[in-house]
Order: structure tokens, then C-alpha cells, then sequence
């Protein structure tokens, strides 16, 4: 964690601290249907409030495109973060040109308190990193702790330049993540395995143009791989690919070959006439596809070929599932796969560290969610990880 403080190297006793967190989360019906991201902030929320420093939450939550908007305020997340924290949780509603009603409130509040403040998207300076914003932000607190990796790809006034103007730290849960993405690509145990699957290549160009420079392989699984194997002259039938990218999916090839990363493709797969659940299907090499039929899932060869290479493999870096997971039997791809990889990282043979919205999905389908080494929820910031961009939330925790 050198170049940047962590939560320990802060001096919480009595201090307001504001917390960025990502309260972004999924609520039907006024109410949050998954708390992953609550929870990941738990662990911070508590050290301050046992040094009797006061919580002072900073979050979006949604598109309100700077306007203050109903239908898009924090005051319906409230509520589950008190469940989740276990600690009452107030709600200081605020338009972001005038934070007098903030001051006041984090001023009446006990030591040991926890506040919640309107969403932070309300003003268009947030957006757009406006420092003017930072300054009414920075004059709500004395620190300044980052907790929000998920958010960490954007330079927002409360996720950068708010950084600059405060003694600031990352979280615990951005700590972890860190440690964790360093342990995954930053400097890993060799040799490192990458699995990328997914839709499109299209949406993928940068992560895979940087990993073949970095990985000693690279399994590519889903839509994209039946791009590549078009781009190698197999016939893939009806199955999606970009066919426009073929050219791209040869010149990261010959990156790779340059790079002496393996790259490893299907060579066999589930191949069915209707996208639909328990679709009628056979396996097929891929030199021998069914003109008329889809390639859903990595087949049983492909399967055997892929756990083969994760076991020689001592770090595994997971994005995107194998197949259309989603509807069975075109899931046992990615789930066979999962929960080798689940297996060697119990075993204490592998560090695995996996995210991306689908991903986590897939996991979770898979049953192993939790038994990877880490399960990244930042979705946007882990992909531009991945891609090998520099963070603006984490460069601005170093630079302060």
C-alpha cells in the first residue's frame, strides 16, 4: 500500500470524517434489493465511530444529470445502511449550494454518529469536478477516506478534488481491493492466467490489448471468442461474433505471440438452434459448427482444456463468463470452470481475484462468490484496472 495513507495512519479520535462510500445500489419499490456495497463499508464505518469521530457519508446515486431530483435521493437508502451498520443513520438533506443546514447538523451530532447527505449528484459541479463543490465539501470535515473503489474511475468533486483539500486515506474496503487487484496484476504470483468472456470483443479491446502484455495467458470465452475464431477462418454459424473485428482479434493475437502469451480458445462447443432455456443441442468441434446453429457454451474438450491450463497457473484474473450463463444448460461452462478455480484458491494453490457485473453473477450462480480470493463489485473501475488506466479516485489518494 506504499504511496498513499490508509485508514490506520489517520488520527480518527473526534474527527468528522467524511466517508465517500457507493451507495449506488439497486432499490425497487423504495427499498435497496442487494446491499453488497453497504456492506463493504461496515468495517471503515466502525473504526471511526469507536474512536468517536463522526460519520459524515458522501454518495451518488443515480443519473439526476445535477438537478435535485426525488426520485433519485439518498434519504431511501438511509434506512438500510442503519440495518446493515447497526447504527442509526441520519439523513441530511442538502442541494449542494448551501451546505449551512449540513454544518449544522454534523456540529449537533454526538461523537460517534453517522450522517448521510444527499446525493452528491445533485450539483453539477460534482460531475464535472468542480473545486469550488469540493470546498463546501471539504468544509464539512477534517478527513478525508475514501471508500469507494466502484467510483474510483471517475474524477468527481467528491472523489478527486475533494481529495486534495483534506488529509486523506483510503478505506478498508478500498485497502482490500487494492491489496487485492496488486496481487492479481500488479505483481502477482507467475504464472498468471487471465479469463475473459462476454458478449463483444468490441467492449473489450483495451482489457485485452493490455493483458496480453502482462499475462502468460489468456483464455477467452463467450461471444468474443467465437469473433477470434471467425478472425482464425471457422465457420461459427449463427452464433454472434464481430465479424468486422476480425482483423482486431489477429493483431491482439500477434501481440500476444509477441508478448509469448498463450491465448486459448474453444475448440469445441455446445451448439443449439434457439436462444432459449434447455434448447435442443449437441457438442461440435469448432472446425465443424453447424451452419445454422449458435455456439452458447465452451464444450466439454474446451472445458478440460481450460481447468488444465488454471492448473498450472498460480494467479487467475476473471472477467466476463464462458457462455450464455444465464439460461441451463449453456451455463456449465462457466460453472465448471468457477468452481475448479473455486477449488485450487481453497486449496491454497491459487489467487484468484474476479469482477465485472456479469462475472459476479456468474460466480454467484456457480455457488463460489465467496470462495475466490477476491470478488470485485466495482464493475466500471475494475474493467478500467484491468485496461491498465490509472484511477483518478486512487491517484488523488497518492498525490495528497
Amino acid at each position: 500500500m506504499a504511496g498513499f495513507k490508509t485508514l490506520g495512519d489517520l488520527d480518527l479520535k473526534g474527527k468528522r470524517v467524511l466517508l465517500r462510500a457507493d451507495l449506488n445500489v439497486p432499490v425497487a419499490d423504495g427499498k435497496v434489493t442487494d446491499a453488497t456495497r453497504i456492506e463493504r463499508i461496515v468495517p471503515t464505518i466502525r473504526e471511526i465511530v469507536k474512536a468517536d469521530g463522526k460519520v459524515v457519508l458522501l454518495s451518488h446515486f443515480g443519473r439526476p444529470k445535477g438537478k435535485v431530483d426525488p426520485d433519485y435521493s439518498l434519504e431511501q437508502v438511509a434506512a438500510t445502511v442503519a440495518d446493515v451498520t447497526g447504527h442509526p443513520v441520519g439523513f441530511v438533506a442538502i442541494d449542494w449550494v448551501d451546505v449551512t443546514n449540513a454544518q449544522k447538523a454534523i456540529e449537533a451530532a454526538p461523537p460517534g454518529s453517522v450522517l448521510l447527505l444527499e446525493n452528491t449528484r445533485f450539483h453539477p459541479g460534482e460531475e464535472a469536478n468542480d473545486v469550488e463543490l469540493a470546498k463546501r465539501m471539504a468544509s464539512l470535515g477534517d478527513l478525508y477516506v475514501n471508500d469507494a473503489f466502484s467510483a474510483a474511475h471517475r474524477a468527481h468533486a467528491s472523489t478527486e478534488a475533494l481529495a486534495h483539500l483534506l488529509p486523506s486515506a483510503a478505506g478498508l474496503a478500498m485497502q482490500a481491493e487494492l491489496e487485492a487487484l496488486e496481487a492479481g496484476l500488479g505483481n502477482p504470483r507467475k504464472p498468471v492466467i487471465a479469463v475473459v468472456g462476454g458478449a463483444k470483443v468490441s467492449t473489450k479491446i483495451d482489457l485485452l490489448e493490455n493483458l496480453v502484455t502482462k499475462v502468460d495467458g489468456l483464455i477467452i470465452g463467450g461471444g468474443m471468442a467465437n469473433t477470434f475464431l471467425h478472425a482464425l477462418g471457422y465457420g461459427v454459424g449463427k452464433s454472434l461474433a464481430e465479424k468486422d473485428l476480425a482483423e482486431t482479434a489477429k493483431r491482439i493475437m500477434e501481440t500476444a505471440e509477441r508478448h509469448k502469451c498463450a491465448v486459448i480458445l474453444p475448440i469445441d462447443g455446445a451448439v443449439a438452434w434457439h436462444f432459449e432455456a434447455n434448447a435442443p443441442h449437441r457438442f461440435y468441434g469448432v472446425d465443424a459448427v453447424d451452419p445454422d446453429g449458435m455456439i452458447l457454451d465452451v464444450g466439454p474438450s474446451s472445458i478440460e482444456r481450460i481447468t488444465g491450463a488454471i492448473d498450472d497457473a498460480s494467479t487467475v484474473v476473471w472477467n466476463g463468463p464462458l457462455g450464455a450463463f444465464e439460461i441451463t444448460p449453456f451455463d456449465a461452462g462457466t460453472v465448471a470452470v468457477a468452481r475448479h478455480v473455486a477449488a485450487r484458491t481453497k486449496a491454497g494453490k491459487l489467487v484468484s481475484v474476479a469482477g465485472g457485473g456479469d462475472t459476479v453473477a456468474a460466480l454467484a450462480h456457480a455457488g463460489v462468490k465467496d470462495d475466490f480470493t477476491y470478488v470485485s463489485t466495482a464493475g466500471g473501475a475494475f474493467l478500467e484496472w484491468m485496461e491498465g488506466k490509472p484511477l483518478p479516485g486512487v491517484e488523488a489518494l497518492k498525490a495528497s
